[in-house]
């Protein structure tokens, strides 16, 4: 199998989880629905979408049109934070549980999780996100598609935070009379 070949195997494994994860997300985004819950930033979803998707076919065209010499080195290591980043994305989903989505969708009632990853950082999906659109990219060379996606990406990531943080300031916190009703 060429290096070529076992890229395009690792970004459809990428891919592949993608779709789980849209699985999971719109069961989770119905139990939200069903619970009240209410949609925060509809407005960059697509964009969202376009950008993600657009990242995995991206990294495809760059590496077979550039067909780079990738030293085995830079291929090993950053798969391996590939691999990380992703066991990161599930201890977040497996973390916030039903709660977990794509979509910015709240739960009125429910208090902010603090548990797992989100003891540690506000908002670690995100980490995981902005590292994999580095190294995933980098398996193979592709510093084109990595540089625009992180860029892409960070403006994004902007837009989204923000659009959550507001949504996640109207949960009760934790220790507040409203948190136990």
């Amino acid at each position: 199998m060429t290096t070529l070949t076992a890229f395009t195997v690792v970004v459809a494994l990428v891919a592949l989880e993608r779709l789980a994860e849209l699985v999971v997300s719109n069961r989770n985004a119905a139990w939200s629905l069903e619970r009240g819950g209410r949609e925060s930033g509809q407005g960059h979803y697509p964009v969202m979408v376009v950008l993600h998707t657009g990242f995995l076919a991206a990294m495809l065209v760059e590496a077979f049109a550039r067909r780079p010499e990738v030293p085995p080195a830079l291929a090993w290591s950053m798969l391996a934070v590939v691999v990380a980043a992703q066991g990161l994305r599930w201890w977040c989903i497996l973390t916030l549980g039903p709660r977990w989505n794509t979509r910015v969708i709240i739960v009125p009632g429910l208090e902010p999780v603090r548990s797992g990853p989100y003891r540690l950082l506000s908002h670690p999906n995100y980490v995981a996100v902005v590292v994999e659109g580095v190294a995933l990219p980098l398996v193979h060379g592709a510093w084109i598609t990595a540089l625009v996606f992180t860029v892409a990406n960070a403006a994004l990531l902007t837009v989204r935070i923000r659009v959550e943080n507001q949504a996640l300031a109207s949960l009760p916190q934790p220790g507040s009379r409203l948190a136990g009703a």
